[in-house]
């Protein structure tokens, strides 16, 4: 039995559904791009099907993935307006395979997609009249990416992502700043919203203090403003914190946040959160719901950057904002969040002083300092178990990159992209090189 017949091998849905929406892709090393289309497909219905190509599958029509098949359903999991992944979905949509999951429509983006003889992919269900389209997301394609990577440019950071929003910086005349701010706000509005595309979901906020307090671990209270306000805690649930850069956001940070609600939901079974009375009250007030609120911080260009060195991140910081706006274990976004979560920083939240603070099991960067001093003193640290995508971050990507060089350059010329070239790739060595010794320098000694 192949993995095309295994996943089928269950019973067929009994009827095609109007309101269960396919949509179907590589989702490789997943973008807000990728987020926006599976949010404007399920905004069209009230569940959304999302099928996953195999790695085979996509390296015969368009080339090598950069991240393995466990790893891009996991993705696909994690987007909170995902009903349900399917692996191995054909490359080119088949009409019996969306039909054995009662999906009538198939839903994709604007832009044209091709199998490896050049004919579109989805030509079986258009003509079938199941064929719905909506809009590709600008300024941001995997092809972006990886021009970024192996260019080594800068130029996508962002300085205040307050002041772009407002129109205050960026490029272009006044008018067009003001406009592209406008659209990016709407955009972070539609990515906080919740299970159903159309409801507020996610409370959005900024935390403003000097470049000292956001890279250095320093006691400046600094300032919370809400840029958008959800449904914030409910009663009875534990409010944690994690933060980190989120850059490519991937299996890695994933599988960490899903390890926070998973060691929550463990605590809280203990303390008979799921017991029939407590699920039967909380059913009386409204609807049940879970027992974590997770606040996730997410650090400026800037503070990755002196860190970090080279051109990281290489998302930028309203990329990484919607990243993990989308993401279905988070509940609250902050803006500009300190490399080191201090006491004066953890108890002037808008939602309190958090009940935990939650760290992976390896660090991204080597440091002379412990960043998560002030929690662990204050006795709410928590470190989740090591997993199987823990070493899978930023670093390792743009290394996965770099090693297949050829075969994307190959992958990109197939998309009319010019070549990047070796001279391009050797300094992308060099400077990963240096920023590697200066992390050694940086390293405590035992």
């Amino acid at each position: 039995m192949t993995s095309e017949q295994e996943v089928l091998s269950g019973p067929p849905a009994p009827e095609l559904l109007d309101d269960r929406i396919w949509v179907d892709g590589c989702w490789d090393f997943f973008h807000h791009g990728h987020a926006g289309a599976m949010l404007q497909a399920r905004q069209l219905g009230t569940e959304l099907y999302v099928g996953v190509h195999s790695d085979e599958a996509i390296l015969e029509n368009k080339g090598p993935t950069v991240m393995n098949l466990r790893e891009r359903l996991a993705a696909v999991d994690a987007c909170r307006w995902v009903t349900k992944s399917v692996p191995y979905a054909p490359y080119v949509t088949q009409l019996d395979f969306i039909s054995h999951f009662g999906c009538k429509y198939v839903v994709h983006g604007d832009d044209i997609t091709s199998d490896s003889s050049g004919e579109d992919c989805y030509r079986f269900v258009k003509a079938a009249g199941r064929f719905k389209v909506v809009k590709r997301t600008p300024s941001i394609s995997t092809t972006d990416l990886v021009g970024r990577m192996l260019l080594c440019t800068r130029t996508h950071f962002i300085k205040s992502l307050e002041k772009v929003l407002a129109g205050e910086e960026g490029s272009g005349t006044e008018a067009e700043k003001k406009a592209e701010g406008e659209a990016m706000l709407n955009r972070i509005n539609q990515y906080a919203t919740d299970e159903s595309g159309k409801r507020p979901g996610a409370d959005v906020y900024f935390w403003s203090a000097s470049t000292a307090a956001k890279t250095e671990a320093t006691e400046e209270k600094g300032s919370f403003r809400p840029l958008l306000k959800g449904p914030g805690p409910k009663p009875g649930q534990r409010v944690v914190y994690v933060d980190g850069g989120f850059d490519l956001f991937s299996s890695g940070h994933i599988e960490f946040l899903r390890q926070v609600a998973l060691t929550e939901e463990d605590l809280a079974r203990k303390e008979g959160w799921y017991d029939e009375q407590a699920v039967n009250e909380r059913r009386g007030k409204g609807a049940d719901y879970g027992p974590v609120f997770v606040v996730a911080g997410v650090h400026d260009d800037e503070v990755i950057n002196y860190w970090k060195g080279v051109n990281y991140p290489i998302m930028n910081i309203y990329e990484r904002g919607l990243c993990v706006l989308q993401c279905r274990y988070v509940n609250a976004v902050i803006f500009g969040a300190p490399f080191s979560p201090t006491k004066s920083y953890l108890t002037s939240f808008p939602w309190g002083t958090p009940d935990a603070v939650y760290h992976g099991p390896t660090s991204f960067m080597p440091l002379s300092y412990d960043p998560y001093a002030a929690p662990k003193e204050m006795g709410i640290f928590q470190e989740v178990p090591s997993h199987e995508f823990q070493d899978v971050n930023a670093g390792t990507i743009v290394q996965r990159i770099m090693r297949s060089r050829d075969l994307y350059e190959e992958r990109q010329r197939k998309k009319g992209v010019k070549a990047i070239g070796e001279a391009a790739h050797r300094h992308r060595e060099i400077l990963e090189e240096e920023q590697r010794r200066k992390e050694e320098k940086m390293a405590p000694t035992a």
